[in-house]
């Protein structure tokens, strides 16, 4: 699907279009206009068969049915959407408030609220249908066996919702959530680690002209090929200095570049090649992972949810995560045009540790369990984590509270971090 759009649309519209498929919204109204569709097609196909084989079959029944259907189906879908909007509490209540996206965004539950709305518009339309008057006898029928075969789909998905009911909000799928987002994040931005530029070695001319955001709010997507398109029309060379995730304001520098001087109107697609939003968002952001995954640590840590197997089980989830990050890593260069700086290892290991070696400083298990990650970090590649990981645990231990940790513990964590 991704490389159809890719085809059809620019690298930002594919962004956006597949942003807006994620929404719940987008799933309720394909299915119910398709159980509207149904409901019209149902008299089409009637009119192929005799009208006497409706009498034989029971067609008159159907509209006891769909009444039936219409009933339990506003209470079905009202119940259904109150327990997601209690998932979605209960969520940022144990977790964090910026991992419900990513609940919001679930599959199953996006399909079976979908459903059931489907089949409430489905028999609702139907009721009408027939009060009118628009079917015929064969066409009571078809809308009979449509009626069976949308009863099917809702058994079908009343089955799933009970299944997915049972984790679904907790904070284990939560977690499992937050790991894949951040996880797919690092493994797209280690494919393209300067996002299809070249590397930043040097920086930008004294001489480059600084192109400033027009927008307040997080970079949450740059459009590169639409960056270096313009940069070729314009005859320039590119610094971009604002990378997804970045803050940005009327001040800051989206990029430099260096050429001809170009006046705002030139500049405006430039500047439209960066989606800036109110939040951050996971895709072109591999470090909102990461911190995401540390403030469910830390809240896990607070003195109110005292959870320090949560605070251990993200620790554990964040060796997953950083263990394919490479850095020097050689990749194609699609935009030679456009100067990108690099993604700190340093800067991973610190917004994924730091946080859970500040929150978790009184409790020696934790501490234990935060030294040992980042020494596997350490042995499973020295040339990328070590350096790094060495900096983090000596914070660490600068950061244990001396208070409550005893003489011999404090002398296990040293050996640990010393084997970095």
């Amino acid at each position: 699907m991704r490389s159809t759009l890719l085809k059809l649309f620019n690298i930002k519209s594919v962004w956006l279009i597949l942003r807006q498929l994620r929404k719940i919204w987008v799933r309720t109204v394909s299915f119910a206009f398709l159980a509207l569709g149904s409901v019209v097609l149902a008299q089409t196909l009637g009119r192929l068969l005799p009208l006497s084989l409706g009498e034989k079959l029971g067609a008159g029944a159907v509209e006891q049915v769909l009444n039936i259907l219409a009933t339990s189906m506003l209470a079905v879908t009202t119940f259904s959407l109150s327990i997601a909007v209690s998932a979605f509490s209960t969520a940022a209540g144990s977790a964090t408030p910026r991992a419900t996206a990513l609940l919001q965004e679930d599959h199953t539950t996006q399909n079976v609220l979908a459903t059931f709305l489907g089949a409430f518009l489905f028999s609702l339309v139907g009721i009408v249908a027939l009060k009118a008057g628009y079917y015929t006898q064969a066409g009571r029928l078809v809308l009979f066996a449509t009626t069976v075969l949308m009863i099917a789909f809702v058994v079908v998905a009343l089955l799933r919702w009970i299944s997915h009911l049972s984790n679904f909000g907790r904070i284990e799928d939560t977690l499992e959530r937050v790991e894949i987002a951040a996880a797919g994040a690092l493994n797209r931005r280690l494919e393209k680690p300067w996002l299809g530029g070249k590397p930043q070695k040097q920086p930008p001319p004294a001489t480059a002209q600084k192109v400033c955001s027009q927008d307040i709010g997080f970079v949450q997507h740059i459009d590169m090929g639409a960056v270096s398109k313009c940069a070729k029309e314009l005859d320039l060379n590119v610094w971009v200095v604002a990378l997804p995730g970045a803050f940005v304001h009327r001040a800051s520098p989206l990029m430099y570049i260096d050429g001809p001087t170009v006046d705002d109107a030139g500049l405006a697609p430039l500047r439209a090649a960066f989606s800036c939003g109110q939040r951050r968002s996971f895709d072109q952001d591999p470090k909102f992972g990461l911190i995401v995954m540390s403030e469910i640590a830390s809240r896990a840590l607070s003195h109110s949810v005292n959870d320090p197997g949560t605070a251990i089980d993200v620790i554990d989830r964040l060796v997953r995560i950083l263990a394919p990050w490479r850095s020097g890593v050689d990749a194609l260069v699609d935009y030679p045009n456009i100067t990108v700086p690099s993604l700190q290892t340093e800067t991973l290991i610190e917004q994924a540790f730091r946080p859970i070696a500040r929150d978790g400083a009184e409790l020696i298990e934790v501490q234990i369990r935060l030294h040992k990650a980042l020494c596997s970090l350490a042995e499973m590649d020295a040339a990328t984590f070590r350096a790094a990981s060495a900096k983090v645990s000596q914070d660490a231990l600068k950061r244990a509270d001396k208070r409550v940790l005893t003489t011999q513990e404090m002398r296990r964590l040293e050996q640990i971090s010393a084997s970095i």
